[in-house]
Protein backbone atom coordinates (compact mmCIF):
# COMPACT_ATOMS: atom_id res chain seq x y z
CA UNK A 1 0.00 0.00 0.00
CA UNK A 2 1.29 3.22 -1.13
CA UNK A 3 2.25 5.89 1.53
CA UNK A 4 -0.39 9.46 0.86
CA UNK A 5 0.21 12.87 2.50
CA UNK A 6 -1.77 13.19 5.39
CA UNK A 7 -3.25 9.67 4.39
CA UNK A 8 -5.23 11.30 1.97
CA UNK A 9 -2.99 12.99 -0.87
CA UNK A 10 -0.80 11.03 -3.54
CA UNK A 11 2.25 12.59 -4.43
CA UNK A 12 3.32 10.13 -6.48
CA UNK A 13 1.17 11.76 -9.83
CA UNK A 14 2.37 15.34 -8.89
CA UNK A 15 4.23 17.27 -11.95
CA UNK A 16 6.81 19.87 -11.45
CA UNK A 17 6.66 21.66 -14.72
CA UNK A 18 9.88 23.67 -13.69
CA UNK A 19 12.94 22.36 -14.60
CA UNK A 20 14.84 24.52 -13.07
CA UNK A 21 13.33 24.02 -9.41
CA UNK A 22 12.84 20.07 -10.06
CA UNK A 23 15.72 18.94 -8.29
CA UNK A 24 15.02 21.09 -4.84
CA UNK A 25 11.38 19.87 -4.96
CA UNK A 26 11.63 16.64 -3.21
CA UNK A 27 7.95 15.13 -3.19
CA UNK A 28 8.90 11.58 -1.54
CA UNK A 29 5.93 10.19 0.21
CA UNK A 30 5.35 10.47 3.62
CA UNK A 31 2.24 10.24 5.86
CA UNK A 32 3.23 12.82 8.21
CA UNK A 33 5.70 15.68 6.67
CA UNK A 34 8.23 15.48 9.52
CA UNK A 35 11.96 14.65 9.30
CA UNK A 36 12.72 15.98 13.29
CA UNK A 37 15.97 17.67 11.74
CA UNK A 38 17.59 14.31 10.29
CA UNK A 39 19.48 16.85 7.58
CA UNK A 40 20.15 19.38 9.48
CA UNK A 41 24.13 20.19 9.79
CA UNK A 42 24.63 18.51 5.75
CA UNK A 43 24.95 20.95 2.85
CA UNK A 44 22.16 21.09 0.64
CA UNK A 45 19.93 19.30 3.15
CA UNK A 46 17.31 21.16 2.24
CA UNK A 47 17.09 19.84 -0.58
CA UNK A 48 16.11 16.35 0.63
CA UNK A 49 13.30 17.52 2.86
CA UNK A 50 9.65 17.62 1.58
CA UNK A 51 8.35 20.96 -0.06
CA UNK A 52 5.27 20.06 2.38
CA UNK A 53 7.68 20.29 5.35
CA UNK A 54 9.65 23.02 4.56
CA UNK A 55 6.37 25.26 4.48
CA UNK A 56 4.91 24.40 7.46
CA UNK A 57 8.31 25.13 8.77
CA UNK A 58 8.38 28.46 7.14
CA UNK A 59 4.78 29.22 8.07
CA UNK A 60 6.11 28.90 11.70
CA UNK A 61 8.67 31.86 11.16
CA UNK A 62 7.31 33.31 8.15
CA UNK A 63 10.92 36.19 8.52
CA UNK A 64 11.29 39.67 8.75
CA UNK A 65 10.38 42.14 6.00
CA UNK A 66 12.60 45.14 4.83
CA UNK A 67 16.01 46.18 6.15
CA UNK A 68 14.27 47.89 9.02
CA UNK A 69 12.21 44.65 10.03
CA UNK A 70 9.55 46.74 9.21
CA UNK A 71 7.73 43.28 8.91
CA UNK A 72 8.80 40.82 11.88
CA UNK A 73 7.69 37.54 12.96
CA UNK A 74 10.27 37.70 16.10
CA UNK A 75 7.62 37.31 18.15
CA UNK A 76 6.44 33.66 16.28
CA UNK A 77 6.69 30.55 18.41
CA UNK A 78 5.57 27.92 16.06
CA UNK A 79 3.23 25.11 16.96
CA UNK A 80 3.98 22.22 14.50
CA UNK A 81 1.00 20.35 15.26
CA UNK A 82 -0.72 23.23 15.16
CA UNK A 83 0.12 24.64 11.89
CA UNK A 84 0.27 21.28 10.33
CA UNK A 85 -3.68 20.85 11.49
CA UNK A 86 -4.32 23.88 9.89
CA UNK A 87 -1.90 23.05 6.27
CA UNK A 88 -4.27 19.76 6.18
CA UNK A 89 -7.29 21.62 6.57
CA UNK A 90 -6.31 24.31 3.81
CA UNK A 91 -5.66 21.63 1.76
CA UNK A 92 -8.89 20.08 2.22
CA UNK A 93 -10.67 23.29 1.46
CA UNK A 94 -8.50 23.11 -1.76
CA UNK A 95 -9.98 20.24 -2.83
CA UNK A 96 -13.18 20.57 -2.40
CA UNK A 97 -12.88 23.86 -4.75
CA UNK A 98 -10.67 22.89 -7.28
CA UNK A 99 -11.68 18.99 -7.63
CA UNK A 100 -7.77 18.55 -7.77
CA UNK A 101 -5.33 17.13 -5.95
CA UNK A 102 -4.05 20.22 -3.34
CA UNK A 103 -0.71 19.43 -3.71
CA UNK A 104 -0.27 20.26 -7.18
CA UNK A 105 -1.84 23.67 -6.72
CA UNK A 106 0.38 24.29 -4.00
CA UNK A 107 3.66 23.18 -6.19
CA UNK A 108 1.94 25.50 -8.86
CA UNK A 109 1.82 28.47 -6.53
CA UNK A 110 5.55 27.80 -5.76
CA UNK A 111 6.64 27.73 -9.68
CA UNK A 112 4.18 30.99 -9.89
CA UNK A 113 5.97 32.82 -6.89
CA UNK A 114 9.72 31.78 -7.64
CA UNK A 115 11.31 34.89 -9.28
CA UNK A 116 13.54 34.47 -12.09
CA UNK A 117 16.18 37.89 -11.48
CA UNK A 118 16.75 39.68 -9.21
CA UNK A 119 18.93 43.22 -7.93
CA UNK A 120 22.29 42.53 -6.26
CA UNK A 121 23.93 45.81 -5.02
CA UNK A 122 27.95 45.78 -5.28
CA UNK A 123 30.32 48.93 -4.46
CA UNK A 124 32.16 50.18 -7.91
CA UNK A 125 34.36 52.84 -6.74
CA UNK A 126 32.83 55.28 -4.36
CA UNK A 127 29.30 54.48 -5.41
CA UNK A 128 27.20 51.22 -4.86
CA UNK A 129 25.91 49.83 -8.27
CA UNK A 130 22.69 47.69 -8.65
CA UNK A 131 22.93 44.83 -11.01
CA UNK A 132 20.31 42.50 -12.90
CA UNK A 133 21.51 39.24 -11.65
CA UNK A 134 19.83 35.38 -12.33
CA UNK A 135 18.55 33.54 -9.16
CA UNK A 136 19.89 30.05 -8.57
CA UNK A 137 17.05 27.59 -8.18
CA UNK A 138 17.75 26.78 -4.64
CA UNK A 139 16.73 30.57 -4.03
CA UNK A 140 14.49 30.69 -5.88
CA UNK A 141 12.39 27.97 -4.43
CA UNK A 142 13.20 29.84 -0.62
CA UNK A 143 12.12 33.43 -2.03
CA UNK A 144 8.60 31.60 -3.46
CA UNK A 145 8.36 29.73 -0.07
CA UNK A 146 9.07 33.27 2.38
CA UNK A 147 6.28 35.55 -0.49
CA UNK A 148 4.06 33.03 0.19
CA UNK A 149 4.16 32.91 4.03
CA UNK A 150 4.78 36.21 4.13
CA UNK A 151 1.73 36.84 2.68
CA UNK A 152 -0.29 34.29 4.48
CA UNK A 153 0.94 36.04 7.33
CA UNK A 154 0.03 39.90 6.63
CA UNK A 155 -3.39 38.52 5.46
CA UNK A 156 -4.61 36.30 8.80
CA UNK A 157 -2.53 38.62 11.45
CA UNK A 158 -5.40 40.38 13.31
CA UNK A 159 -8.00 39.64 11.25
CA UNK A 160 -11.19 37.01 11.78
CA UNK A 161 -10.08 34.89 8.87
CA UNK A 162 -8.74 31.71 9.73
CA UNK A 163 -4.85 30.33 8.69
CA UNK A 164 -6.45 27.31 6.96
CA UNK A 165 -8.24 30.15 4.88
CA UNK A 166 -5.76 32.47 4.26
CA UNK A 167 -3.70 29.32 2.88
CA UNK A 168 -6.41 27.95 0.89
CA UNK A 169 -6.98 31.47 -0.42
CA UNK A 170 -3.01 32.80 -1.26
CA UNK A 171 -2.20 28.97 -2.81
CA UNK A 172 -5.30 28.81 -5.42
CA UNK A 173 -4.60 32.33 -6.31
CA UNK A 174 -0.41 32.07 -7.00
CA UNK A 175 -1.20 28.82 -8.58
CA UNK A 176 -3.70 30.36 -11.24
CA UNK A 177 -0.80 33.17 -11.38
CA UNK A 178 -3.92 36.09 -10.18
CA UNK A 179 -2.39 39.29 -10.35
CA UNK A 180 -4.21 39.85 -6.58
CA UNK A 181 -1.96 37.50 -4.77
CA UNK A 182 0.74 39.09 -2.82
CA UNK A 183 3.40 36.13 -3.51
CA UNK A 184 2.95 36.49 -7.54
CA UNK A 185 2.81 40.84 -7.24
CA UNK A 186 6.23 40.57 -4.99
CA UNK A 187 7.79 38.37 -7.69
CA UNK A 188 6.84 40.68 -10.54
CA UNK A 189 8.34 43.78 -8.57
CA UNK A 190 11.30 41.76 -8.56
CA UNK A 191 11.62 40.72 -11.69
CA UNK A 192 10.65 44.48 -12.64
CA UNK A 193 13.73 46.20 -10.69
CA UNK A 194 15.88 43.65 -12.18
CA UNK A 195 14.76 44.39 -15.95
CA UNK A 196 15.64 48.29 -15.08
CA UNK A 197 19.15 47.19 -14.11
CA UNK A 198 20.06 45.07 -16.85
Amino acid sequence: MEMKLFDKWDTGEIKVEDLGLKKYMNLSPMIIPRSFGRHDGISFHKAKMSIVERFINKLMVPGHKGKKHRITSGKCCGNTPTIMREVEIAFEKIQKKTNQNPVQIFIKAVENSAPMEEIAAYRMGGTIARKSVTVSPQRRLDLALRHLTQAMYAASFGKKKSLSTVIAEELMLAANNDKTSAAVMERARLEKEAEGSR
